[in-house]
């Protein structure tokens, strides 16, 4: 099974990326099921519930978030709905939506987790990721051999360590949050795929996906402002894993496909469409 997992999608430029790239992605790789984080999707920080039904639209089987799962109302009030997002799973039981589920993959199933940090995460807080592991593989593992873990977390420590205790116990582990790609991707001697940072789907030449200059203002006034999209470079960056029939993987393989800048916006009165803005058909839940 050939699981492609596009790292997180960042603003407006995020989405135009996806939309674009996506298909010339999967006719190359033959791509059997897409995983996409989608933790920033909307303004930066977040997913609403429009562009999460967009993003499934355009082709993502299942999206993943971390940090920024409830900072959208529309999804908060849906998550118990809508199947192809997945929340942290190891943060407060009481919390709306799952952290992990079974999706088709032709005539077999798929096990997908995410998992939240210990380490820097000042807004929301998860229970010890390691701890967590043990019944929730032997959940996924009762349906299929191919169990993915989305581990969305600060620190490289953090994510080696768990790294470590999961090899050879699910198919592979990817590492979100830091949107940047890092070059250590590989298959550990139990079979199982990691890499620290799967990266970021937006503009590139951008701090974190977002525009370079609003983000000098806030470290030098101490006043967030995740406003200002990024256009620069819009590139899909992500993981191509292959897994064998036992669940042990084959190959990991880093992905950055660039993605033509948009054209220069005309007057409104053209009728253009913003690229990023989900269509009217997909606002309801899918």
């Amino acid at each position: 099974m050939k699981i492609l997992y596009i790292a997180e999608i960042v603003g407006k430029a995020g989405i135009y990326a996806f939309k674009n790239g996506l298909g010339p992605i999967k006719k190359r790789y033959k791509v059997d099921f897409v995983i996409a984080c989608a933790d920033g999707a909307t303004g930066g920080n977040g997913l609403g519930r429009n562009h999460a039904a967009y993003l499934h639209k355009l082709g993502a089987n299942v999206l993943t978030t971390g940090d920024c799962c409830f900072y959208k109302k529309d999804l908060v009030e849906n998550l118990g709905r809508i199947h192809y997002v997945l929340r942290p799973e190891n943060l407060n039981p009481h919390a709306p939506g799952v952290g992990f589920r079974h999706f088709s993959v032709g005539e077999e199933k798929a096990g997908l987790a995410v998992l939240i940090g210990q380490s820097g995460f000042n807004r929301i807080h998860g229970e010890n990721p390691i701890a967590r592991l043990p019944a929730l593989l032997e959940q996924l593992y009762r349906e299929s051999p191919y169990v993915v873990v989305d581990f969305h977390a600060w620190a490289t420590g953090e994510k080696r360590a768990v790294f470590a205790a999961l090899d050879g116990r699910c198919s592979a582990i990817i590492g979100s949050h830091g949107r940047v790609q890092t070059a250590d991707e590989a298959i550990l001697p139990g079979g199982t795929a990691v890499i620290t940072d799967a990266g970021r789907t937006g503009s590139i030449n951008s701090v974190g996906g977002a525009d370079t200059e609003s983000r000098i203002q806030e470290y030098l006034t101490g006043i967030p402002d995740w406003t200002k999209d990024a256009w620069d470079m819009p590139e899909i960056q992500g993981v191509l894993i292959d897994i064998n029939r036992e669940g042990k993987a084959l190959s990991i393989e880093r992905i950055r496909y660039a993605v033509p800048p948009p054209s220069p916006k005309k007057p409104a009165a053209s009728g253009e469409k913003d690229d990023s803005a989900p269509p009217e058909e997909v606002f309801g839940d899918r």
